[in-house]
């Protein structure tokens, strides 16, 4: 009897390690081939993206989230394949997964509006843009900041998460941009010959644009002057040259044919007479 019995489990423990080992070949198998084909679905969507014309570096980041999240399914489905119960392993990667978020939300947030930036493209590479409040010419566009350079030379790491959570300001994305200012003459000058001189001067530079049209209105009859304010449009790259060009110009001109540009001025009245007696026993 007691060998029968022995014997009986020694088959009942045979029996359990072959389908242990049978268990563990099989999610290794799966495992394997598992790894294969997300390799091959990665490079898949990575095709796909390409012929989208989608930015390179979202590409490469796209590519390498869906072959982890392949290969993290994958070694959920060889565990349990295996035997190993995989309730305790979900549960602490997810809490894992929250802790991580905490700790790097902003980068996150970051790497979020990165994402969003290279989708949507609010700039490219060489605008020149006012982002998260500064303003400077795109140098590159990263999944977690963009470089921009400062008019002055000076280059701004800006993160991603401040540009998109702000107003973003694109100076090039049109291709013209229009200048304005305002320009004061005096009130004995000739108003019309004021405004006809500077729509000839719109005239001698190729830069201003006729459409839209040019135009000089008068704006304000101020305290010394009479404003006229100037509008043009330009090109985007000869915006600053056209305005400050025409600003000198306009000043050389109106010397020229004796248009005064009055500064700031105050009358003052003295007014003679007696003091009342209350106040001129004081003085």
């Amino acid at each position: 009897m007691h060998d029968f019995l022995a014997n009986l489990l020694g088959a009942k423990v045979a029996d359990n390690l072959t389908q242990v080992g049978l268990n563990l070949l099989l999610a290794l198998l799966v495992l394997l081939i598992g790894i294969w084909l997300s390799a091959r679905l990665a490079n898949l969507v990575q095709r796909a993206l390409q012929r989208a014309s989608v930015d390179i570096t979202l590409i490469g980041f796209l590519r390498k989230v869906v072959y982890g999240l392949l290969i993290a399914v994958l070694v959920v489905i060889a565990l349990n394949m295996a035997g190993v119960s995989t309730a305790p392993l979900v549960a602490a990667l997810g809490a894992a997964g929250l802790a991580i978020g905490l700790a790097l939300q902003g980068s996150l947030s970051n790497l979020a509006w990165g994402v969003l930036l290279v989708i949507f493209r609010p700039f490219r590479v060489g605008d020149y843009v006012t982002a998260g409040g500064i303003d400077g010419t795109v140098e590159s566009i990263n999944l977690m900041h963009t470089l921009l350079l400062l008019p002055d030379g000076r280059e701004a790491i800006v993160p991603n998460g401040k540009i998109g959570s702000d107003a973003i300001l694109n100076y090039n994305r049109r291709g013209t941009r229009r200048f304005d200012f305002t320009v004061r003459i005096g009130f004995k000058d000739d108003i019309g010959a004021a405004m006809a001189e500077i729509r000839h001067l719109f005239e001698q530079d190729e830069r201003i644009l006729k459409d839209p049209a040019p135009g000089v209105w008068t704006s304000e009859l101020g305290e010394s002057s009479v404003d006229l304010i100037v509008r043009a449009w330009t090109r985007s790259g000869d915006f600053w040259a056209a305005k400050t060009d025409l600003l000198r110009a306009i000043k050389d001109h109106f010397d020229k044919v004796g248009i005064s540009i009055p500064l700031p001025q105050r009358q003052l009245t003295v007014v003679e007479g007696k003091l009342p007696d209350a106040a001129a026993k004081h003085s």
